[in-house]
Order: structure tokens, then C-alpha cells, then sequence
């Protein structure tokens, strides 16, 4: 009966972190499926039209929301118990505030063109919905551990969404994807790039393309499962 005891205690850990790491997939991968911030809760869309002209620009954006995400996350999760539950948003926002500055000076003092890019946009993350939606639904209620997951699969699925976004408009409304005035990819010559994708209406058609397709992807996703 000795040697069964740590046997058991083994087995029940190993069950307790195999759960933990199911849980954290789960809720890592719905940021880029079934809840995608973009195409499947249609939050954030101001910035994500605006900024998605270029690719290079659409990039940092993505990873400046990844890092504002996760780090925000962590943090709001770690003090929730802290926190007064009346004044929670105006917390939720100096935080947020705090790590969009980070962003914007680094941005400011190493990447000077992609701060002119971007402009106005880096600093307007503090109210964006996606990261104060992530911090009121998720980090304030789970702990550190998930709201990392949470965090990392909101971030790359705004990023994955922004991304195509972005390749389909430069590519297709300019001809050509530029980076850091290189260009990396170009249509045939005598090619007539339609306008129109580089403005609000285009931006739209394109989305809604995106969204008709992260719809059907999930479908097939569920009828798998099922």
C-alpha cells in the first residue's frame, strides 16, 4: 500500500496538468476561430479599416495589439482580487494606458515610419473595444494562466484578420506590396489597380468576404466535430 499512494498522486497531477493545458488550447484557439475579435465579434473594426492600406503597417499594428493584449491581461488578472469591482473600467484603462505608451515611444524612437503610418491609431488602442472587451469579459474573472491564452489568441487572430486584410488591398488596389520601401511583390505589368479597394467601400467588400469565409471555415470546423 506504501508505493500506491505516490503512484496515484502522480497519475492524479499528470491528469490535473493535462486539463490545464486542454483548458488553455481551448481558450487560445477560440481567438482565432469561434471568436475571432474581427470577423466573428466585430469589434475593434474602426482601427483595423483605417490601418489595413499596407502591409508593414498592418504588422507592427498586430503586434502592438498582441503585446498591449497579453501584457494588460496578465496584469488585470494578477490584481483582480484588488480591484474595486465600481471603479474597474477606469483601472482597466491606465493599465491598458500604460502599455500603449510603451508601444507608441518605442515605436516613436526606432521605427519613425511606421509611426507615421500608423499615427493617431497606436495611441486610440487604450479605448479600443477588443482590449477593454478582453480585460471586462475574460482577465477579470480567470486567472493569469488562461489570460495569457486569451490574450495571445485574440492578439493573433486580430493579426492574422489584419494581415490578409491588408495583402488584399495593397496587392490588389496598388499593384504591389511595399516594405520598408522595398517591394516585395508586384502584378504583371499593364495591370489596373482598382481604387477603390484602397477606400472605406473596398475596405467593406473585402471584410465582408472575410467574414463570409471565417463563417463557412467554422461550419465545416463544427459539422467535423460533430
Amino acid at each position: 500500500m506504501q508505493w500506491r499512494l505516490p503512484v496515484r498522486s502522480t497519475l492524479t497531477c499528470c491528469r490535473r496538468e493535462a486539463s490545464d493545458v486542454r483548458e488553455w488550447m481551448k481558450v487560445f484557439n477560440a481567438g482565432l476561430s469561434i471568436e475571432n475579435p474581427l470577423t466573428i465579434l466585430m469589434i475593434g473594426l474602426c482601427a483595423t479599416l483605417a490601418v489595413s492600406t499596407q502591409v508593414q503597417g498592418s504588422l507592427f499594428m498586430g503586434v502592438a495589439v498582441i503585446f498591449v493584449l497579453v501584457m494588460s491581461n496578465v496584469l488585470i488578472s494578477a490584481f483582480r482580487r484588488f480591484i474595486p469591482h465600481e471603479v474597474r473600467i477606469p483601472v482597466f484603462i491606465v493599465i491598458i494606458a500604460s502599455f500603449v505608451t510603451i508601444v507608441d515611444l518605442f515605436l516613436k524612437a526606432f521605427f519613425p515610419p511606421i509611426y507615421a503610418i500608423l499615427g493617431i491609431w497606436i495611441p486610440l488602442i487604450v479605448v479600443n473595444c477588443i482590449i477593454l472587451g478582453r480585460a471586462e469579459a475574460f482577465a477579470y474573472n480567470n486567472t493569469v494562466w488562461l489570460s495569457i491564452a486569451d490574450g495571445l489568441g485574440m492578439g493573433i487572430g486580430y493579426s492574422l484578420v489584419i494581415l490578409v486584410l491588408a495583402f488584399l488591398r495593397e496587392f490588389l488596389g496598388t499593384g504591389e506590396v511595399v516594405f520598408f520601401e522595398h517591394t516585395v511583390l508586384a502584378m504583371p505589368a499593364g495591370y489596373q489597380p482598382p481604387g477603390i479597394l484602397m477606400l472605406f467601400p473596398g475596405a467593406f467588400i473585402l471584410f465582408g468576404f472575410m467574414i463570409a469565409g471565417t463563417k463557412w471555415i467554422n461550419q465545416r470546423l463544427e459539422r467535423k466535430k460533430g
